[in-house]
């Protein structure tokens, strides 16, 4: 069976189980792109579709591009720092991802964006360990609606033994809900150089536009890759 064939297959499949899931309390994955115990790249389908055409996929957005999209991702932290709980060694305002991170997902959501169909959403989780058994997890989403790449931040940097409620701890495995904030987002996702970056429409993915959801939305077709020898943008005070 040639590829087509089997895309079409499974697209089908999609569409039938999207309305069985509608009130399903979890994400549900029609595709595993890469999976370690560190981080992981799915395809999951969008219950949260705005129209009824679905998403713009599949899209072809190079590794090169992706790495640039990446690249250009900057987080600026809260103008109050605490030196017990935030990291002072790092300027405020830094590249969001690490080298080691937009190596790792650049080329796998590239790929995924081409594997993907209408009614699916790409997701991705990456995690690094700290003391205690304590995680600090940044995931999120993204899609392609015509020539702007959206993506979604739900978490940045969230230790995964955050309690919303004194004495309650969260039993949801943070994994399988890549797209769900398991603590509060504090700080700023911003997108460099602002020539590429493209403008949020009122009205539209409002299930998306959670107040602890974070959205960047890149016009990739502008995406230029940079020289080999050109770093990422710049950390500043």
């Amino acid at each position: 069976m040639n590829r087509s064939c089997v895309r079409a297959c499974r697209q089908g499949l999609i569409l039938s189980f999207t309305a069985l899931i509608a009130c399903a309390p979890q994400q549900f994955t029609t595709l595993t792109v890469y999976e370690s115990p560190h981080a992981f790249v799915r395809l999951e389908v969008d219950r949260n579709l705005a129209h009824k055409t679905g998403h713009s996929h599949p899209s072809d957005i190079s590794p090169e591009q992706m790495a640039a999209i990446l690249n250009g991702l900057v987080f600026e932290e809260p103008a109050t720092r605490l030196p017990l709980y935030d990291d002072l060694s790092r300027p405020r305002r830094h590249p969001a991802l690490t080298e080691p991170e937009v190596a790792l997902l650049a080329p796998l959501l590239a790929d995924a964006l081409k594997k993907a169909g209408p009614a699916e959403i790409v997701t991705f989780y990456s995690s690094t360990s700290r003391s205690g058994g304590q995680r600090l997890v940044t995931s999120g989403g993204l899609f392609v609606e015509q020539d702007d790449l959206h993506l979604l931040l739900a978490n940045y940097r969230s230790p995964t033994n955050f309690f919303p409620d004194p004495g309650v701890a969260d039993t949801m495995d943070e994994r399988l809900t890549p797209l769900r904030s398991i603590a509060p987002q504090v700080g700023r996702l911003e997108f460099e150089p602002r020539s590429w970056a493209g403008t949020p429409t009122r009205g539209t993915f409002s299930a998306w536009l959670q107040p602890k959801r974070r959205e960047i939305i890149v016009r990739y077709k502008l995406v230029q890759p940079p020289p080999l020898n050109q770093s990422s943008p710049t950390a500043t005070p």
